[in-house]
């Protein structure tokens, strides 16, 4: 049999139902992937061996005794440690987290449970998804399989480099400014952010409420179409939750798979063609619209004159939602505490808890959005880029009346090397210049592999209307039916 790290998420599925393989053998094909490859890619921050096995054991119990399992039974997942898991440390890649286990566990991994999914682990991740890069988790950086040296992406780089190294067929990420899709991009996987709403947050430690969204990370369109369909839908217990069924993700992913895209209407960002991208990229991302083309999309330039003010606007709202957030992280009531010898003031014990369980970044946003929201300067900077986040959804929603979906690079520039931008945070935000703009509209937006420059992966971003995110699975399957998937170096 081929090697089962090697295959889909749906081949494998369609082994364990046939009773080909059982879901125990491909729980341990994987752990034994992880095992071999993962000193060198970091991409796990626990891996849950035995919780994984027991789970794959169920699954194969359930199907012998004639059980109808979803489509995804006896699948491995790797969950990125920014949603809770009972039982099992979550750390979202901070220190002042630790060691913690929560008593509960996130409606998301509830979905993946329910669905018959093994979660093999939680995988490393930028602390509290802060980060572009996944070099400012506190337990060291995730590597790119496709180039040890260089970056995987971030927030969620450990998931994306767990798919590319083949240590998981699945992943779960979570997408504030593109944490999802930029990976994504960079290690040649698939990464959707699905609408804002139609996935829930309950259970997912927050850092910028109102951006924040979980998504399905794959090697195949059709593969990241069937965990979204899992994992999403109404959740009363999240309040930001929309009441509605999620689009059938899975026949838009199938129809796009024909490779047809006759009477789809697809608008390039003229504002994302100028100054800002690598020659390489872009010259990926325009032999991309020349395939589309010829799928039979017609394509149109579309002007959304203020996503140029995107990123500003984004680095205000952000850390000002996440200074009220990480508020909780105080040493009191759970997680690190530091100085409490009894003769420390409560403030001190905080100042000093906080100190040593945040890292450089993480206080950096704080500070900003801290000031942002202070007294005499709310208006001039959190109101400012709330007003320009109004004038780009109001962008968004004049370009969806001409086009059905809209197309960019997923990122500026391929995998850069770990430690190159470090020292510039400027640099490093860009690497979510074109994401950002669908994360402060709320609609969806998928990365698909495109192309190679230099040797390293491109994304290319389709972004759809609001909850209509079928039809960005549509448009990433006709192009991957042409481009195929993307294989890195043996590691």
């Amino acid at each position: 049999m081929t090697d089962l790290t090697r295959m889909t998420a749906t081949e494998l599925a369609g082994l364990v139902a046939a009773g080909e393989t059982s879901a125990v053998e491909v729980t341990r094909a994987h752990l034994d992937r992880i095992a071999a490859v993962d000193d060198r890619v970091h991409a796990f921050l626990h891996v849950d061996s035995e919780g994984a096995l027991t789970a794959a054991r169920a699954v194969d119990e359930r199907r012998a005794a004639g059980e109808q399992l979803g489509p995804l039974a006896g699948v491995p997942v790797a969950v990125k440690d920014v949603l809770t898991t009972k039982g099992v440390p979550t750390t979202v890649g901070s220190k002042i987290l630790e060691g913690w286990r929560p008593p509960y566990d996130a409606t998301i991994v509830q979905r993946l449970q329910a669905a018959g999914t093994v979660m093999l682990g939680k995988t490393n991740m930028d602390e509290f998804a802060m980060g572009s890069s996944t070099e400012y988790s506190a337990y060291g950086p995730t590597h790119n399989p496709w180039d040890l040296a260089r970056i995987p992406g971030g927030s969620g780089g450990g998931s994306a480099a767990a798919l590319a190294a083949y240590e998981a067929p699945l992943a779960i990420g979570s997408d504030t400014g593109g944490s999802i899709r930029q990976p994504g991009a960079v290690t040649g996987t698939v990464g959707a952010k699905p609408t804002y709403g139609g996935t829930s947050r309950y259970g997912l430690v927050a850092f910028s409420s109102s951006l924040d969204t979980p998504g399905p990370c794959a090697r195949t369109v059709l593969d990241a179409a069937l965990l979204h369909q899992v994992i999403g839908g109404h959740d009363p217990r999240d309040s930001t939750s929309i009441p509605q069924p999620v689009p059938d993700v899975v026949a838009a992913a199938k129809l796009g798979a024909s490779g047809d895209l006759t009477g789809v209407k697809l608008g390039i960002v003229k504002e994302f063609t100028g100054e800002g991208a690598e020659p390489g990229v872009m010259a990926a991302f325009r032999e991309s619209v020349d395939t589309l083309a010829k799928l039979g999309a017609e394509i149109v330039e579309v002007s959304c004159p203020h996503f140029r003010y995107a990123l500003p606007a984004y680095y205000l709202i952000a850390p000002s939602e996440c200074s009220s957030n990480l508020a909780r992280f105080d040493g009191v009531r759970f997680g690190l505490r530091v100085g409490d010898d009894g003769n420390r003031s409560l403030e001190e014990v905080m100042s000093l808890t906080r100190e040593a369980g945040f890292g450089a970044e993480v206080k950096r946003r704080i500070m900003v959005g801290t000031y942002a929201l202070s007294s005499g300067y709310y208006d001039a900077y959190y109101g400012q880029a709330q007003k320009v986040r109004t004038l780009i959804t109001r962008d968004f929603t004049a370009a969806f009346e001409q086009v059905d979906a809209l197309i960019s690079p997923t990122t500026p520039f391929v995998a850069f090397p770990i430690g190159a931008r470090t020292a510039d945070p400027y640099q490093m935000y860009l690497a979510d210049l074109f994401t950002i703009p669908t994360n402060l509209y709320g609609g969806p937006g998928i990365s698909v592999p495109c192309g190679l420059s230099e040797g390293l992966p491109v994304g290319l971003q389709v972004m759809a209307p609001t909850m209509a995110d079928d039809r960005m699975y549509r448009v990433a399957a006709a192009l991957e039916s042409v481009v195929g998937t993307f294989t890195p170096p043996a590691l």
